[in-house]
């Protein structure tokens, strides 16, 4: 069994920030879903109501099981809110919906950040599958060449996670626009639906940086093998 004490140098601090992220999205959301919108609207109907200012009346609006599994699909213009938020009043519902919308509004306007990540996400699963097999093979077997080659393929995930960043930072901004711009929260309501997706937000900045600890560890390994082979 290979046991390196140097991966926990690269892949500690990002994983305690993983670990404040995941705590801060689940500590924040059950806060404010506690606390009623001013508009008594709930998530489904904040959602059919922006869709259709936006002039989105194809996309629909679905309920889907679990809990914070709200997303956007693109390939069947759907806003999926999870039952936590669909029929919740709550601002916390209000803010995640409004950010789901936001991705519909980013897929119809054809934003450019959002259609690239789109089409990273078969490189990103097949980089982070093969690329990883091909990257240890190469390093147990001092192949530097099929080593470099499975970083390469392995560094997609890192790329897709770069790319999602400014994607879901802008479904925010989006959501925060689209609520004020059409009276659905107060400026109270705002501060706490701007909280929740903040918090939301950390959790993109957290998948990122384990992302390239993990590059960053693969190429150190790397290192190891070209000083071998000097």
């Amino acid at each position: 069994m290979f046991f390196d004490p140097m991966y926990f140098v690269f892949a500690l601090p990002a994983l305690l920030l993983a670990m404040y992220a995941t705590f801060k999205v689940r500590s924040t959301y059950a806060k404010y879903s506690q606390v009623p919108s001013a508009t008594g609207l709930t998530g489904a109907e904040v959602a059919r109501h922006l869709l259709n200012a936006a002039g989105l009346n194809h996309v629909q609006v679905e309920r889907v099981p679990g809990d914070l599994t709200d997303h956007y699909d693109p390939s069947q213009k759907v806003v999926r809110l999870s039952d936590s938020n669909y029929a919740s009043y709550s601002v916390a519902a209000i803010g995640v919906t409004a950010h789901e919308v936001g991705h519909a509004i980013q897929d119809a306007t054809a934003y450019a950040p959002m259609r690239l990540r789109t089409g990273l996400v078969p490189i990103a699963g097949l980089g982070s599958n093969l690329g990883y097999i091909l990257f240890m093979a190469g390093f147990f077997l001092q192949m530097f060449n099929l080593a470099i080659i499975g970083l390469v393929l392995f560094s997609g995930a890192a790329v897709f996670a770069a790319v999602t960043l400014p994607v879901e930072y802008n479904a925010s901004n989006r959501a925060m626009a689209l609520l004020e711009a059409n009276g659905l929260v107060t400026v109270q309501d705002a501060g706490m639906a701007r909280k929740v997706l903040d918090a939301a937000a950390l959790t993109y900045v957290a998948g990122l940086a384990q992302a390239i600890s993990q590059v960053l560890y693969f190429a150190f390994l790397l290192m190891g093998i070209r000083r071998s082979e000097d």
